[in-house]
């Protein structure tokens, strides 16, 4: 006999009393810890239950009964479906609390750090229009409020991924995170598809054309557009490229890829320039009066997406290194070299390590493009790379710069780190859980002093954190 669904469990004006992680909130009903995604700490709401385990349940809202004072208007039409900026409709001044909280117990708890050092967060002065990247994904099945194989007009999407649901895509009529004409680059790139009957890719049949759309801009005002399709097919795609380039006199880099694969990645595919230049430029102010830098972008290339925080960040790395000009500087995880770069004016040598191939190339363009001589990059897996003889050939670092990704340092670069005992290390995180681990290993001959988290993605979870290591 087939089984009764039972009645989902709704909970009665539970109240919300924080914010955790993935950007989901948190109340306590029972004393069980419940995650709700979209709402903001004092609202009071009822709880529709979709998942619990023994310490923890999830749910979604289903009546706010009383709004918290924290609470502002979501100024995205899409907040709520979309699954990023989940926390837009909470005042950007508890944004940074909440953040600041995280970065705090992340490290008290899980490293252990004495954290009575740390500043308050540096908050961004643009919580809308900052983002320099955005990739939008096409799909033969859009997302409404319930799922539909098509769009009414039978055509498909193109926006961002529906989270959990890898085929779904949510059309994005408006972004708020990127300036335009970026939301108009889009919208028109969907109108000419529609129009000349261009199709969407299926990712669960493999079939279509139109992948994928990133687009880039600069703080010098130049844009990139790069077209992603699943084939071979000049009669559509480059009548459709003439359009943009017709279109938006703003696009000074046009490019596609060829992407026949089975997933969305790029990283080992060919990028062909169409029309104007293969790259973008982007110009930092430096540090304290120094000269202002310039970086080249190419599609693969990795930059900071917030670029005026950016250099806000990097900003608070070289206060915190406090290079007096004779030091040997290793950067590792340095990605195109835009930390190496920014110090390169206050030490003797900087030595930047990175695991892709295309960003070392990149790192040595732009060390050229701005007169630095006194830079060198390697390519390689950093646990494989940074070992004694590299350290040898090298040089001894007297300050070392840590940047990894949220995963952390592998074991075996932390302890290369504690054997080669540089003076100090300053670790940029953008996951303090991770960080707090490592600060707990790099404790066993460093203390951590002075510590700095910075906002790079208003609106979200996300946030970075500084520390300043030193040698005892």
């Amino acid at each position: 006999m087939r089984k009764k669904n039972k009645a989902p469990l709704v909970l009665q004006d539970v109240e919300i009393v924080d914010a955790g992680a993935e950007g989901m909130a948190v109340a306590r009903v029972d004393g069980m810890v419940l995650f709700v995604p979209f709402v903001v700490p004092g609202d009071v709401v009822d709880v529709m239950v979709t998942k619990k385990r023994k310490s923890y349940a999830e749910g979604r809202v289903m009546q706010v009964k009383r709004y918290s004072d924290r609470r502002v208007e979501a100024r995205c039409p899409h907040f709520g479906v979309c699954g990023g900026c989940k926390w837009q409709t909470m005042a950007y001044g508890d944004q940074l609390s909440f953040k600041e909280k995280q970065v705090r117990d992340n490290l008290q708890r899980l490293g252990q750090v004495d954290t009575s050092m740390m500043r308050p967060i540096c908050g961004s002065e643009e919580i809308f229009y900052y983002r320099n990247k955005l990739e939008y994904t096409f799909s033969t099945k859009e997302w409404k409020s319930e799922p539909a194989e098509t769009t009414d007009n039978g055509w498909g999407a193109l926006g961002f991924h529906v989270p959990r649901l890898f085929d779904k895509v949510l059309h994005i009529e408006h972004c708020a995170l990127q300036s335009e004409p970026s939301n108009a680059i889009r919208l028109a790139v969907r109108r000419y598809a529609i129009e000349h009957d261009l199709p969407c890719y299926d990712i669960r049949n493999h079939t279509g054309f139109l992948r994928n759309i990133m687009i880039r801009n600069s703080s010098t005002g130049e844009w990139m557009v790069v077209v992603v399709v699943a084939e071979e097919r000049g009669e559509w795609l480059f009548p459709l490229l003439d359009y943009l380039r017709d279109s938006f006199p703003q696009i000074t880099s046009l490019q596609y890829i060829i992407n026949s694969k089975f997933n969305d990645s790029y990283a080992d595919l060919a990028v062909v320039p169409y029309a104007g230049k293969d790259h973008i430029e982007e110009l930092m102010e430096g540090y304290a009066g120094r000269p202002a830098l310039h970086f080249r972008i190419n599609p693969k290339s990795f930059y900071q997406t917030n670029s005026r925080q950016a250099q806000r960040l990097y900003s608070f790395v070289a206060e915190l290194a406090d290079l007096k000009g004779d030091e040997v500087v290793y950067d590792l995880y340095t990605g195109t070299g835009t930390i190496a770069l920014f110090l390169a004016s206050m030490c003797q040598r900087v030595v930047g390590i990175e695991y892709v191939e295309e960003a070392i190339a990149d790192a040595k363009v732009n060390a050229r493009l701005n007169g630095y001589s006194n830079t060198c990059f390697y390519a390689g897996d950093m646990a494989k790379v940074l070992t004694p003889e590299f350290v040898e050939a090298n040089g001894r670092p007297d300050v070392v710069i840590t940047d990894p990704p949220r995963a952390g340092m592998h074991e075996k670069v932390v302890q290369q780190l504690l054997d080669t005992a540089p003076r100090k290390i300053v670790y940029v995180s953008c996951n303090p859980a991770t960080q707090a681990r490592d600060l707990q290993m790099l404790a066993a001959r460093y203390d951590v002093r002075r510590i700095q988290p910075v906002d790079m993605f208003p609106h979200t979870q996300h946030v970075e954190n500084v520390a300043e290591l030193v040698l005892r």
